[in-house]
């Protein structure tokens, strides 16, 4: 296994692929939750104000099977290349729309709104997808604008889930799309039913679109068995302790085109239990909670610490504040004994009023997506009152390959590997990690690995390896009980023609404490021996900067001041020789640009990360010039 570890609820070396006998793919697991419900309720909504109204497992399985049979008597195939885009906030339709695809062995793709509009144009291009089901006239608006400047060739039909006017209807008949409500397509498959073609587990049932900090999303192929089997390690997780049943109840409201809500609604539904949705607006969470009462609560830190920071500023006198602290120890002693309950008179006199604003009744929180820190963590451990388990994972493996163990109160750590998977990680020499001191990049193999990225070879090939591992670009750490740290991120790192390793972010953060500074850009090839930098100057400081070399003039003019260009140089090598550079580590010329990268402009992600294939792209003539100028 070359230093491979799987959990250690794992007795065999046979990775866990599905859970129950009768549910190895997601059209099953349905089918499953509505013998285990006894047809209970399935999902519900409400109304502002309103209590949750219920559709039964099998009002839903009929719906999705009346709309899948609509969507086959438009022309749509009953195989796993057939891609259906879903383009809609969390709701029951959603589900409903996303078996409908399983019922027929289609293909779901989530399309949202946080990638941006060029993205949505490039994933309907990328899938082929010729039908899309909305939630809104608005989305269906923007896929509209799409078609009429000719950007979506391949886009035929629009399915609305809300009502919308003769107008939006008209306006799609100009450029040949087809408008037509939800209800109508369903009516159309009620009467003229199709019987189902079920998936096999081996086949596709969602093409999940990243966002990553390098050009545009990349489309995730993921199986049934892949999602189904990281359902399957998360029951196995919790069995005997605080595992799943059909009295659960989950609230909804973290993105369904992500795949942890996916593969949480899969643990619900294959154990007959019941999905609240939220009515769609982040601020009405509490209103919802505490109408659903949900027991089953996925979250990610943001939010966490949001209750966090609620909690610490209801105790603003000395008296509440010292209170709370004692309360949170005494708490955090019982839960070391394994004692978990929210009916101490600790939680009577302090924590029942923030256990109430979710409903009071949550007994499991999931909390993944980013790192949480360790002193909330314990800190809501103890002031909750209910389980808390921490993930770690990505779209690539389904959604999680770490999970922490009942009974684990501590943090700083994403758990042990799940049933799913093994793990090991791989020496990253340019960094110093190695695995012999059980440090390096997380690699993943197991039936939750997906795929590889939709009609995209190159970079499928530079996600797994020959040999099926999935390589993360996070580093981690085997800490002494068998858990995994994640401790730093595989850097941009290339090699110069000499054969040196660079890191330029290093170098970057180096540089930018240089006071004319704003923002600097280090890039260095392979074929070539050392670093040049494209610099912004700072409008704030650049001028008095300028001043002190006699040079006076608009910012325009002193950035294009070669005595400017040569003491700003000058001031980074003096930083960089103070910090410890090699002097391969040293940019040997500058480009000076006036305009700063933003996310706007496409050169910065939304987290203001750089793009750093972007800003290659853009800069290509000016870091051609610097080559040729520069001396070898």
């Amino acid at each position: 296994m070359g230093g491979a570890r799987r959990g250690a609820l794992l007795t065999d070396n046979n990775l866990l692929s599905y859970y129950f006998e009768d549910a190895k793919t997601l059209y099953e697991v349905f089918q499953r939750g509505l013998h285990a419900s006894g047809n209970g309720s399935c999902l519900g909504y409400r109304k502002p104000n309103q209590p949750y109204q219920w559709l039964t497992y099998r009002q839903v399985l009929d719906r999705a099977q009346y709309l899948g049979s609509g969507l086959l008597q438009k022309g749509c195939k009953p195989s796993s290349n057939q891609f259906i885009g879903i383009f809609a906030q969390n709701r029951p339709e959603w589900i409903i729309s996303e078996y409908a695809c399983y019922t027929y062995s289609m293909v779901a793709v989530p399309l949202y709104d946080t990638l941006g509009p060029e993205a949505i144009v490039y994933i309907v291009n990328k899938a082929d997808i010729n039908i899309v089901i909305c939630d809104k006239p608005e989305k269906a608006q923007i896929l509209l604008e799409n078609c009429e400047q000719e950007k979506t060739p391949y886009l035929k039909t629009i399915i609305l889930m809300d009502l919308f006017d003769k107008e939006l209807k008209d306006r799609g008949a100009e450029v040949g799309i087809e408008i037509l409500a939800l209800q109508e397509v369903e009516e159309l498959g009620r009467n003229n039913i199709r019987e189902p073609v079920p998936p096999k587990p081996e086949d596709l049932c969602i093409v999940c679109f990243t966002s990553g900090t390098t050009g545009n999303p990349k489309g995730a192929m993921l199986t049934h068995q892949n999602v189904v089997a990281n359902a399957a390690a998360f029951l196995r997780s919790t069995e005997n302790t605080v595992e799943c049943t059909s009295s659960d109840i989950t609230m909804s409201y973290l993105p369904l085109a992500h795949m942890f809500e996916r593969v949480v609604q899969t643990v619900v539904y294959s154990c007959g239990a019941k999905v609240g949705f939220f009515q769609g607006d982040i601020k009405l969470l509490t209103d919802d909670m505490k109408t659903l009462k949900p027991t089953l609560f996925p979250v990610v830190p943001r939010l966490l610490n949001r209750i966090y920071d609620k909690i610490q500023s209801g105790a603003k006198s000395p008296v509440k504040r010292c209170l709370l602290n004692f309360a949170v120890i005494m708490k955090m002693a019982e839960i070391k004994q394994g004692i978990i309950r929210n009916d101490s008179i600790w939680d009577k006199l302090i924590f029942k009023k923030v256990q109430e604003t979710m409903g009071g009744r949550v007994r499991i929180m999931v909390t993944g997506a980013a790192p949480i820190s360790p002193s909330v963590l314990t800190f809501l451990r103890a002031a909750l009152g209910c389980q808390i388990f921490e993930a770690y994972g990505q779209t690539e493996c389904s959604a999680g390959c770490t999970f922490s163990m009942p009974g684990d109160w501590t943090t700083g750590h994403v758990g042990a590997p799940l049933a799913c998977n093994i793990i090991k990680l791989d020496d990253v020499e340019e960094m110093n990690y190695y695995s012999s001191n059980n440090e390096g990049e997380v690699c993943i193999k197991g039936p939750n690995v997906f795929k590889g990225y939709l009609k995209d070879p190159e970079k499928t090939a530079e996600a797994i390896d020959k040999d099926g591992w999935l390589h993360t670009g996070d580093i981690g750490k085997w800490l002494p009980n068998g858990t995994l740290k994640i401790i730093d991120r595989k850097k941009n790192i290339f090699k110069l023609a000499q054969g040196e390793y660079i890191a330029p972010e290093k170098i970057e953060n180096v540089y930018i404490r240089s006071a004319p500074v704003a923002q600097v850009f280090v890039h260095g090839e392979s074929l070539r021996s050392f670093l040049i930098g494209i610099v912004v100057p700072d409008p704030e400081t650049l001028p008095e900067f300028a001043a002190k070399l006699g040079v006076k003039g608009s910012y325009e003019d002193v950035c294009k001041n070669p005595a400017v260009k040569k003491a700003i140089l000058e001031d980074m090598v003096r930083l960089g020789k103070e910090a410890g550079l090699k002097s391969f580590e040293q940019v040997k010329d500058l480009y000076i640009h006036t305009e700063m990268f933003s996310v706007e402009n496409g050169l910065l992600t939304p987290t203001l990360k750089a793009k750093r294939t972007e800003l290659v792209k853009i800069f290509q003539k000016q870091i051609e010039a610097l080559y040729s100028s520069t001396q070898e």
